[in-house]
């Protein structure tokens, strides 16, 4: 059966806030296919469901950080500051929302969280192999270790230079030496 919504589409909207991954209540109720004001009452009919670690208001200064690295807001206009929900707070939400499209939508929203959850329980499962080896064998081996921590690194993007840069070539410079006769 095909997905509704590709996982990397959900994947991409799965933040880390307060050391937590979460999703935003605009990208959710856009994923549900509802509005934003309709996801939020359903939420505030049934608060009892969403305690404080499934789901927290984000701060204005916060909403303004994650607004500034979004170069255009697909959000629309919300005027209140969005709501963060846990994966928990995800799954509870499918119970109020009582929707055929929501049920579906939770299902690969949880795939996305396990695939996740598997993902970085692999890179720390080798993090900690590498150190055991390490332990293992003498300083020699060293170097390697180092260059495989190196190769475990996120790449990061070459810095661009500004301004301009003229290039000529190289001037040829010869020495004579004058003989004395």
């Amino acid at each position: 059966m095909k997905a509704i919504i590709p996982t990397e589409i959900i994947e991409k909207r799965i933040l880390l806030i307060h050391g937590q991954k979460v999703m935003l209540s605009p990208h959710l109720a856009e994923l549900y296919g509802v509005e934003h004001r309709a996801l939020m009452q359903a939420v505030r009919r049934n608060k009892d469901r969403f305690p404080q670690d499934f789901s927290f208001q984000l701060t204005a200064d916060e909403w303004i950080i994650l607004k500034s690295h979004f170069v255009t807001s697909s959000w629309g206009g919300i005027r209140k500051l969005p709501y963060a929900f846990t994966e928990q707070g995800v799954a509870m939400l499918s119970s109020v929302l009582r929707s055929k499209r929501a049920v579906q939508v939770n299902i690969e929203i949880m795939r996305a969280f396990v695939k996740l959850r598997e993902i970085l329980a692999t890179h720390k499962d080798l993090a900690r192999k590498l150190e055991d080896l390490e332990k293992k064998y003498d300083l020699q081996f060293k170097v390697v270790f180092e260059a495989i921590r190196q190769l475990m690194q996120p790449p990061q993007k070459p810095k661009r230079q500004i301004g301009f840069q003229i290039r000529e070539p190289k001037a040829k410079y010869t020495i004579h030496h004058r003989v004395n006769k």
